[in-house]
């Protein structure tokens, strides 16, 4: 059974920085864990992922700013989000795919998804 759990949202003001954790349960052999966000009226897009060999991909939005990272020993997926605009206002959500994914998936990619945690930046 795969249980991811984020953590970590919340206001920030533009410029300033945010770190969402996920606890990750279930998992194992070859996958992709990632990051997605979906603003109000917006798809869900991938951010940001990691494979299993850790590979790492962002979109072309949050590169330079965003890094995601995963700690095996603590079993907890993390997204460093520095600099933060206003844009990046949306509900992100942690993500698993078995198997191989793009960097970062597609929606439809994703096998398992956490329940979300809302980050709003203001101006």
């Amino acid at each position: 059974q795969v249980q991811l759990t984020e953590s970590g949202g919340g206001s920030v003001q533009a410029g300033g920085s945010l770190r969402l954790s996920c606890a990750v349960s279930g998992v194992s052999g070859s996958y992709c864990l990632a990051w997605f966000r979906q603003a109000p009226g917006k798809e869900r897009e991938g951010v940001a992922a990691i494979s299993s060999d850790g590979t790492a991909g962002y979109a072309d939005s949050v590169k330079g700013r965003f890094t995601i990272s995963q700690d095996n020993a603590k079993n907890t997926l993390y997204l460093q989000m520095n600099s933060l605009k206003p844009e990046d206002t949306a509900m992100y959500y942690c993500a698993a795919v078995i198997g191989w994914c793009s960097l970062p998936p597609e929606a439809k990619e994703v096998h398992y998804w956490g329940q979300g945690t809302q980050v709003t930046v203001s101006s």
